[in-house]
């Protein structure tokens, strides 16, 4: 909604982590509430309808028909976790959650900067929204310990990528995004 603005737009009042989202790191969406951001989106309507909450979560009608199951497709980032990462900010606290999740945008930023070799935004957004923050870190050591900055970046991008996918079949998680079929 245009003027709609909240405390904090990288944690999106639906669940979704705005800070580890391609778009808001690229600087085209100033996340969940930040001012011009996506303007038609149904979930601040909603909100809005209902005592203006600043995350769903806080509604009187959640869990609503928004959270049965998992979305259908991804967005930019994973969108199958906001239940997940509301929740999961309730129980630490806000301001615990957010100080995680700028720990994680911290590491995502530096795989961008270091490791990125033009094919790898979408994997490291989407390592940086489900793997465990203790996860990202060792995958960070691991890459500290052999830096050889003289290396091809697609060869240090190789090894980021090996090492998140690693981390991430220990947890259980799939990095791969969700997305629509193409219509003929």
């Amino acid at each position: 909604m245009k003027g709609y603005r909240r405390a904090h737009p990288q944690f999106s009042l639906c669940g979704l982590n705005c800070a580890l989202c391609v778009m808001h790191i690229g600087g085209y969406c100033p996340g969940c509430g930040g001012g011009e951001g996506n303007q038609p989106c149904a979930i601040i309507r909603c909100a809005l309808a209902h005592d203006a909450v600043e995350y769903c979560r806080q509604c009187s009608d959640y869990p609503c028909a928004r959270y049965e199951g998992a979305l259908e497709y991804d967005l930019f980032i994973p969108s199958g976790n906001r239940r997940r990462d509301l929740e999961r900010a309730e129980r630490m606290g806000l301001e615990a959650y957010l100080a995680e999740l700028a720990e994680k945008a911290d590491i995502l930023l530096n795989l961008l900067r270091d490791y990125n070799d033009g094919r790898r935004k979408t994997l490291y957004c989407a390592a940086a929204n489900l793997l465990s923050l203790d996860g990202l870190r060792t995958v960070m050591a691991q890459l500290s310990q052999g830096v050889n900055e003289n290396r091809p970046l697609k060869d240090k991008a190789t090894q980021a990528a090996a090492l998140l996918q690693t981390a991430a079949d220990a947890e259980g998680v799939s990095l791969k995004l969700k997305k629509k079929p193409k219509t003929q």
